[in-house]
């Protein structure tokens, strides 16, 4: 539990304060995402070299895996929190000021490595807001961050139409960045849930973690392959053209943010491995839907469902890792974010090598088995309640 002395504010504040450093974050991200193509064209760079110059944030990422756990065992979340947000959206305005690979690349590293920072410090916040509220409130914390990719893309959308060049864009989402770090630094958490210094900082996750990882490991599989796959399975397979291409992957972000808003409330009445099962279930049934009856309407139907399965996962078990008794939260974060990482980096390569060697139909059906495995894993385990 938090002491008493960290309850200086309302529990309303610290939520609001956690909640606007999730938003930063997505904002940051949806603000690079949304100029991509404009970045491409502007250093001239191929689809291969674009795709080789992008690995440098993955990398960066996972690089911060260890030492995020690490830096927050030692010194706090707050502290980390604080650094890896200001270090995050200056370094947008790194990338947008890049004027050779070289530069960009090394602007991608840091921004995949401040991500990192930033997501698990934010996330032990949320536990830490969550044990304040004795109730499961993380989903709606990850449902802020989704807000936030929306909000980014409109921007982003709009700085293109205006013919803002990405360097002025993401000065403008640095300096509100700094406005409202300063603002909500001072009212989020000063000690972290669980903070006990006898817990050892490097030890192998104990099983009840190693099951948590293997869902995330499953459940980002199915986000990374939404993410990137999408428009691709919407033109090719589905056959849409112009504006319907995306149409799939907007349906797939508005169930997925929407129901983040409300998987909390579910949460609590229904128990967290029954949120799980139905998540695996719906997001299986989804894909199905999408392989079974190939056609604009019925496809855009089973996205919209692959959206609402795989909303609460994550949030649900970064909530119970966080809860580990016998690691510091942070750390017990980083270990499960490790696991789930690497599906989310398997996933989108492994539909372009199983579509290549039959179809992108079949590839989305053995997403659709990591789906289902979602459920699977949380029904076995005795250690998800």
């Amino acid at each position: 539990m938090i002491t008493s002395t960290t309850k200086s504010h309302s529990k309303l504040t610290y939520r609001v304060a956690v909640g606007c450093f999730y938003f930063l974050q997505g904002i940051s991200f949806a603000s690079w995402g949304s100029r991509i193509p404009t970045i491409q064209q502007q250093m001239g760079l191929s689809e291969a070299e674009l795709g080789g110059v992008l690995l440098a944030l993955p990398v960066g990422l996972l690089l911060s895996l260890p030492v995020a756990g690490w830096a927050i065992a030692k010194v706090g979340s707050r502290s980390v929190l604080i650094f890896s947000g200001i270090l995050y959206s200056t370094t947008l305005v790194a990338i947008g000021y890049s004027e050779s690979v070289v530069q960009l690349v090394m602007a991608l590293f840091v921004f995949g490595f401040a991500g990192n920072l930033m997501n698990i410090s934010v996330n032990t916040q949320g536990v830490g807001v969550e044990d304040l509220y004795q109730k499961s409130i993380m989903a709606s914390f990850h449902g802020m961050w989704s807000l936030a990719g929306f909000t980014g893309a409109a921007i982003g959308t709009l700085m293109i139409g205006e013919g803002v060049r990405p360097f002025h864009h993401f000065l403008l989402i640095m300096f509100l960045s700094y406005v409202a770090i300063a603002v909500a630094s001072r009212f989020v958490l000063r000690t972290d849930v669980n903070t006990d210094t006898d817990k050892p900082i490097f030890v192998m996750p104990d099983k009840s973690l190693i099951d948590l990882g293997i869902i995330c490991f499953f459940a980002m599989i199915c986000e990374g392959a939404m993410f990137d796959w999408s428009g691709v399975y919407f033109k090719k397979v589905i056959g849409a053209e112009g504006a319907w291409i995306g149409a799939g992957y907007t349906a797939f972000m508005c169930t997925m943010a929407g129901t983040r808003f409300v998987a909390d409330f579910f949460t609590r009445r229904f128990g967290m491995q029954r949120i799980l099962q139905v998540s695996g279930l719906l997001t299986a049934s989804g894909l199905l839907i999408a392989v079974l009856l190939p056609h604009l309407y019925t496809a855009i139907v089973g996205f919209l469902f692959v959206g609402a399965g795989v909303s609460a996962v994550v949030p649900l078990i970064y909530s119970a890792a966080g809860k580990s008794k016998v690691m510091s939260p942070g750390v017990a974060l980083a270990a499960v974010s490790t696991i789930g990482f690497f599906g989310f980096l398997i996933g989108p390569p492994l539909i372009g090598f199983i579509a290549g060697a039959t179809s992108l139909r079949i590839s989305f059906t053995v997403i659709a088995v990591m789906g289902l495995a979602v459920a699977l894993v949380a029904t076995k385990s005795k250690s998800i309640a």
